[in-house]
């Protein structure tokens, strides 16, 4: 009699085999981690989000627009002593909430000395050719459609920002996007503008362009109770919105 394989029996033999560790769920109770990171697991689910992107002890991996360091921390407990995780971002200012975002980052790289937070122009990043292995881009892909003034965000082009990305990324090395979802047929700017979503759908065609391929996508994070009409920070919303995973590969 023939044996179906399902797939979620080669899931299981994935996650299994000798060449891939899944990630323990121990890395969530790591000390220092803050109250606001704590309550976001639940509705974000890193430890599945990790398992899904198969991120490798050992790595070079660049967190795009790490903001408070939620997936940077969590990152550099994967990859370990002898993996690197670059948090890049815009610069900080000098503000008081500056200080202390700057501060609350020297204490997660002194606790994760893998963790390196670098500024830089989001616009032109200035990325050497073929250094990561893994790339994430967490809730922030919508923002390459944005520009404020008011928060010295710059006006970017995804495409150049894509078109760098390419070249950071070594051969075969893998780019995780999850992004909150925005109904389709939509002028895609002022959508992030107004709710900070965006159409999956642009999303695969901006990659594509890139010239990544998508290997994977996944609905952990999906969910029908999302009203795609309101702003992502809207309180009915926050933290549980509806959102895609999609895993690109470099060729």
């Amino acid at each position: 009699m023939r044996r179906l394989i399902t797939p979620a029996i080669i899931a299981l033999f994935i996650l299994s085999s000798p060449s891939f560790a899944a990630v323990s769920p121990d890395i969530l109770k790591a000390p220092g981690r803050s109250e606001k990171a704590i309550a976001a697991d639940v509705g974000r689910r890193p430890i599945e989000v990790l398992n899904f992107y198969a991120v490798k002890p050992g790595e070079q991996v660049l967190d795009l627009l790490a903001g408070g360091g939620y997936y940077s921390e969590l990152l550099g407990k994967v990859v370990g002593p002898e993996g690197k995780v670059t948090a890049y971002d815009l610069p900080l200012g000098s503000d008081a909430d500056s200080l202390q975002e700057k501060a609350s980052w020297d204490a997660l790289m002194a606790r994760n000395p893998n963790v390196h937070f670098v500024t830089g122009d989001i616009a032109h990043p200035a990325w050497a050719p073929e250094s990561f292995d893994f790339a994430l881009l967490h809730l922030v892909y919508h923002d390459l459609y944005w520009e404020s003034a008011k928060y010295n965000y710059p006006h970017t082009d995804p495409a150049e920002v894509l078109k760098r990305l390419y070249v950071a990324m070594k051969p075969g090395g893998i780019v995780g996007v999850v992004d909150h979802v925005a109904d389709p047929n939509t002028d895609v700017r002022a959508t992030v503008e107004s709710l900070h979503r965006i159409d999956p759908a642009v999303v695969l065609a901006d990659f594509k362009r890139a010239g990544f391929k998508l290997v994977d996508k996944s609905d952990m994070l999906m969910t029908k109770r999302d009203d795609h009409g309101k702003l992502v920070f809207d309180p009915a919303v926050r933290g549980k919105t509806d959102r895609f995973v999609f895993k690109f590969r470099k060729p």
